[in-house]
């Protein structure tokens, strides 16, 4: 060009800006990075599917309460911390490769020394031991080889998906290129989703599928390495000075948090919806492996079981993502927030009601079809997970992060950094809490399905909070917004 401007390429329009908004001169970077994001979620999904079936199958689902509240919940306060440290000291790239190995070892040493000789490494702690609440906590350290390995797997999630992959996406992306890069990012490595699902039904070594997933942690470091070393270097992919620099993010304490979140409605009404996402899952989710390990008692048929979840849940995030984005460009803010609640509760009172009117539904199913109520269950449990999070990946999330537009940039900061840590911990743990407390202290001895009309009636509880926190929100939001108009 004779101005010497550099020319921006022609925007996309009609099915190509929805389905492949990617420059062909583009490819270079976007490919390996979609390739690395459809790595981390393949192992993510392989991970979570092969640990629920170990735990299940020879603990219990009774024990996932007890390791989400006493070991994965201080196992991420621990790694969060030597991050932390890690990132005082090593560069950005350093601190990627250290993380990335530290799994990749982990799960080489499961795979040819930790499972194939778990019975030899199994202790007797719990024999002599009649406490209930006692044997809860030690049930978990007797089977600290299951267990470290389903620790692991609930780490990789949100180390290597929150922190590794889109802080290394946001450092590289501009703003305008990440409007149509994220979106595709989704679409592309959401399909590992139904891979993983076909890896979990058709490979039956434990050992096997840990050994995919160090193959693919070597994949990820060799792509990382790759883009840095022969992508990142050249000027037309990357260039530091159109990547707007984040203001250093604001860092609060727990007590900071809570404070700061009691002083603002608005925030708080923030902190209910994840929370009473995370508790309501949880409930629902511990209840329903409870069934499926009735119904597949082996590690092996719980993993193909747990199979299937992930393929339907890889398809149904596709699905709702393109939903999603008509829904939230078509309709108000709160409709499209009212979308996964009202998925979570309809779907969530469903399955519970097959649980607690199981014996009246028997004959019933019988003379319809040719499945077992078991069967039945199962599969409406299945459904409700993957329908759950399938609204949950497209509207909860976009509409949770729109609900921060409209605060000055104080509120805005330090406001997601409260919610992230109140919220993130609480809904996280506030189920595997309730339902710990309620077979180890309050119902003790009892099988989580004889406590499921309780679960349900909190459960229910739980909805309520969250409808009345889409409400209050949405009240905050309209008033904020007109205020600036």
């Amino acid at each position: 060009m004779a101005d010497g401007k550099k020319t921006e390429p022609q925007e996309f329009t009609g099915w190509r800006a929805i389905f492949w908004p990617i420059h062909s001169s583009e490819l270079k970077k976007f490919l390996p990075m979609a390739l690395m994001m459809m790595g981390i979620l393949f192992n993510y999904s392989v991970l979570r599917g092969t640990k629920d079936s170990l735990v299940v199958t020879n603990m219990g689902a009774e024990a996932i309460p007890t390791l989400k509240l006493w070991f994965v919940l201080p196992a991420a306060v621990l790694f969060m911390i030597i991050y932390s440290k890690l990132s005082n000291i090593f560069s950005k790239n350093g601190v990627f490769y250290i993380v990335v190995s530290f799994f990749l070892a982990y799960f080489t040493l499961f795979a040819l020394i930790l499972y194939p000789c778990f019975d030899s490494l199994t202790p007797d702690l719990t024999g002599n031991v009649n406490n209930e609440f006692l044997k809860s906590l030690l049930v978990p350290i007797q089977g600290w080889v299951f267990s470290s390995f389903y620790v692991m797997a609930e780490l990789w999630g949100s180390a290597m998906i929150s922190l590794m992959f889109w802080r290394f996406a946001n450092d590289v992306t501009s703003l305008k290129q990440s409007k149509r890069f994220y979106a595709m990012f989704g679409f592309v490595a959401n399909g590992a989703l139904i891979v993983s699902g076909g890896v979990l039904k058709t490979v039956k070594n434990v050992s096997l599928v840990s050994g995919i997933a160090v193959a693919i942690c070597i994949v990820i470091i060799g792509i990382y390495y790759w883009l840095n070393n022969y992508v990142l270097t050249d000027p037309k992919y990357f260039n530091p000075d159109e990547i707007k620099k984040p203001k250093k993010k604001v860092k609060l304490s727990l007590g900071e948090s809570l404070k700061y979140i009691m002083s603002s409605k608005y925030l708080g009404y923030i902190v209910l919806l994840v929370v009473c996402y995370g508790i309501s899952i949880n409930l629902v989710e511990v209840m329903w492996k409870d069934q499926v390990k009735i119904l597949c008692p082996t590690p092996a048929q719980f993993s193909g079981f747990m199979g299937g979840l992930q393929i339907w849940t890889g398809a149904a995030t596709i699905f709702f993502m393109l939903v999603g984005a008509n829904i939230l460009r078509r309709c108000s803010w709160f409709t499209a927030a009212m979308m996964t609640p009202l998925m979570v509760f309809i779907t969530g009172l469903i399955f519970f009601g097959c649980i607690i009117f199981k014996d009246l539904m028997s004959p019933m199913i019988s003379a319809c079809c040719s499945l077992s109520v078991l069967e039945v269950i199962a599969y409406i449990g299945l459904a409700q997970n993957v329908l759950a999070k399938g609204v949950k990946y497209s509207l909860f999330d976009s509409t949770k992060e729109m609900s921060y537009i409209p605060l000055d940039d104080e509120l805005k900061s330090k406001g997601k950094a409260a919610v992230d840590v109140i919220g993130g911990r609480a809904g996280k743990s506030g189920g595997a809490a309730i339902n710990f407390l309620l077979l180890n202290v309050i119902f003790i001895g009892s099988k989580l399905a004889d406590i499921a009309p309780v679960v349900a009636t909190i459960f229910v509880v739980i909805m309520l909070i969250w409808f009345y926190a889409v409400r209050g929100l949405n009240f905050e939001f309209l008033k904020i917004t007109s205020e600036k108009k």
